[in-house]
């Protein structure tokens, strides 16, 4: 099946209009189920929702077709099935702390925003955390969701073990001595149901965050890595008009060594009050800033937990391209500024550093993102995509997996070194086919 027809019949832009019928061990009413954006409807026929990891393998051998549900923070059929979901909502408990092996051990649906607070009160970190602290664990590493910072490593870099339930229904373990490890890790729902992750954490610290406003893309060309290094993370955003980058919000840890926020900033302004990355909107579900010190996990995300992340109805992209070209990409699609600012709510320019695994859009691979926030408005904003799509193509772009994209299968495969050894390690895991879906069947199966 061809991208452009893929997209149009499996509701990837637009949600579809059929009532869906929610089952699980309790008896629920039955609801239409959407993503978090709205923009997509679910086509499974059945929800269901075990609470021990022994009904998750009983589930798994009994059904046919099924696949995991998280958070639902994907704006595309990742987390879809043709019959029957599996929601990760009850496996939601932080279950250790090694503290000789500085790890965490928590179950696949707990949401970082969620757990966070407790890891910082027991005197623990993690490395990174991504711009919304609402997504859950298991989900973030199965897509490589990111985070930001030149020498940070995704979310699904911190995972040093995790436990899934494989087609057979067997509860299979792995850790960084197994050599799938690497290929499971970002695993995009094709090997099994994660029930289990144990991530790598370190001590607790405080961050100050300080924007500045303005910042001539002339100054971005010239200086790209002094900018982006400025911080322990760093975001650019834009709306690619005027040559300026509207934003820069600097993500500073307080237990290095720095210096009080300077009033300019290679060309830009400090900001006077708190600001939401789209200006026009209020700052209120924003993280502090203005310098004051916070907990990692008040300060790493962009919005706060107990508010609606971003706008709300949108719709998301995200290309990575290697950290060498980054300058280059950008220029290219500043060019396209006039055909892109009329869906664009806001991008966001942010780098991350290179990992192992195999089919993470950092492999092998540092990497700067360039993630679009849409107006919804699916017909048009598909019309965009290939033409971003081709501006970034000679830099061998790698789309987010659970965003939207258009790039042929063909070409995503190639961009991936161990491809075809991912390929071989979902047959394996899943030889009957049990968490195929027409998302995997696109962008991972052959034919």
């Amino acid at each position: 099946m061809k991208r452009k027809e893929f997209l149009k019949t499996t509701g990837a832009f637009v949600a579809g209009s059929m009532m869906v019928p929610l089952v699980s061990c309790e008896d629920k009413p039955s609801e239409i189920r959407k993503n978090w954006a709205g923009n997509y409807q679910y086509k499974a026929k059945n929800l269901l929702e075990p609470k021990t990891t022994e009904e998750l393998q009983g589930l798994v051998r009994k059904l046919s077709s099924q696949k995991a549900l998280g958070s639902k923070h994907c704006f595309n059929n990742i987390a879809d099935s043709p019959e029957n979901q599996i929601s990760t909502k009850n496996f939601n408990k932080v279950l250790g702390i090694d503290r000789e092996a500085m790890t965490v051990t928590v179950e696949s649906g707990a949401r970082y925003g969620e757990f966070a607070p407790e890891l910082h009160q027991k005197g623990f970190a993690l490395h990174n955390l991504a711009s919304l602290p609402h997504i859950s664990v298991a989900g973030a590493a199965a897509t490589a969701t990111h985070g930001s910072g030149v020498g940070n490593g995704n979310l699904a870099s911190a995972v040093k073990g995790l436990e899934l339930v494989d087609g057979n229904g067997q509860l299979v373990k792995l850790t960084e001595d197994d050599p799938e490890f690497y290929g499971a890790v970002v695993g995009l729902g094709a090997l099994g149901i994660v029930t289990k992750v144990t991530l790598a954490i370190e001590k607790t610290f405080d961050v100050r965050q300080d924007v500045f406003q303005n910042l001539p893309l002339a100054s971005l060309e010239k200086d790209f890595e002094a900018i982006m290094s400025a911080g322990y993370s760093v975001s650019l955003f834009t709306d690619w008009q005027n040559q300026v980058i509207s934003q820069v919000w600097i993500k500073r840890r307080m237990d290095e060594e720095i210096t009080d926020a300077c009033v300019e900033f290679y060309g830009a302004t400090a900001a006077t009050q708190n600001l939401h990355p789209i200006t026009r909107l209020s700052a209120e579900n924003c993280t502090e800033q203005l310098g004051k010190p916070g907990p990692w996990y008040d300060r790493l995300p962009h919005f706060k937990m107990g508010f609606t992340p971003s706008s709300g109805e949108e719709l998301q992209s995200e290309f990575f391209v290697p950290m060498e070209n980054a300058v280059d990409a950008i220029l290219a699609l500043e060019k396209k500024r006039d055909l892109i600012f009329p869906q664009l709510m806001i991008t966001e320019i942010r780098t991350i550093a290179a990992d192992e695994l195999w089919m993470s859009t950092a492999y092998r691979q540092p990497s700067v993102a360039i993630h679009f926030t849409w107006k919804q408005n699916p017909e048009e904003v598909r019309k965009l995509l290939p033409m971003i799509e081709a501006e970034l193509a000679p830099f061998g772009v790698r789309p987010h997996w659970g965003k939207l994209f258009t790039v042929a299968p063909e070409t995503l495969h190639g961009r991936y070194p161990k491809y075809q050894s991912f390929l071989e390690l979902v047959k394996k895991y899943d030889p009957q086919g049990k968490f195929r879906n027409e998302y995997l069947d696109l962008n991972v199966y052959e034919g």
